[in-house]
């Protein structure tokens, strides 16, 4: 495969998954009776429509169409079936969206930075892919307040310290301005 297939190809992969995404969150705000968890998921369904546009105006930009490896859609196929299905608690979806999220973020990177390596022109193109990186870091470090949350509720049948919020919100906080530093740099 050649440079630009395998990064089209990357990008279909990412583009697939990015649909999941968005398809486990609106699952996963139904399923929820907190208003806090259901709020921060409103805000990153949000989010994640508006980064499937960017995917998809990086995929234009690259000007080489792929579609998604079978093994990609196999597995975005079985997430699908594990939201959607009753076997998983709620804990375990949020856990699954997680693990997805990190999935997301380190594809992103890996294909910007592939195309980093190669020239600026493929570099330019992949330029949206930084906004989608960023928010869906910033969306693993809100996974984390609700996989507390929700497992600690699953667990116990209460809720942890309400600090972790504050905590989850200045990392989130943190992780902006370090994305606005390394934007303007």
């Amino acid at each position: 495969m050649s440079d630009m297939t395998t990064i089209a190809t990357k990008l279909a992969d990412l583009q697939s998954f990015q649909t999941v995404l968005i398809d486990a969150e609106q699952t996963l705000m139904s399923a929820t009776e907190d208003a806090t968890i259901r709020e921060r998921l409103e805000k990153m369904l949000k989010q994640d429509r508006d980064n499937l546009s960017d995917i998809e105006q990086a995929v234009t930009k690259l000007g080489t169409a792929a579609g998604a490896r079978d093994i990609s859609q196999k597995h975005a196929d079985k997430v699908q079936a594990m939201m959607a299905g009753d076997e998983l608690t709620l804990f375990d979806k949020f856990f699954q969206l997680e693990l997805l999220k990190h999935q997301q973020t380190m594809t992103g990177l890996v294909v910007h930075k592939a195309a980093q390596s190669l020239d600026d022109d493929l570099q330019a193109a992949m330029e949206p892919l930084n906004k989608v990186n960023f928010e869906n870091r910033a969306h693993q470090e809100v996974l984390k307040g609700v996989l507390y949350f929700v497992g600690t509720r699953e667990m116990t049948g209460q809720d942890p310290d309400m600090g972790l919020w504050a905590s989850i919100e200045q990392g989130i906080a943190a992780l902006k301005g370090a994305a606005g530093s390394a934007v303007s740099a």
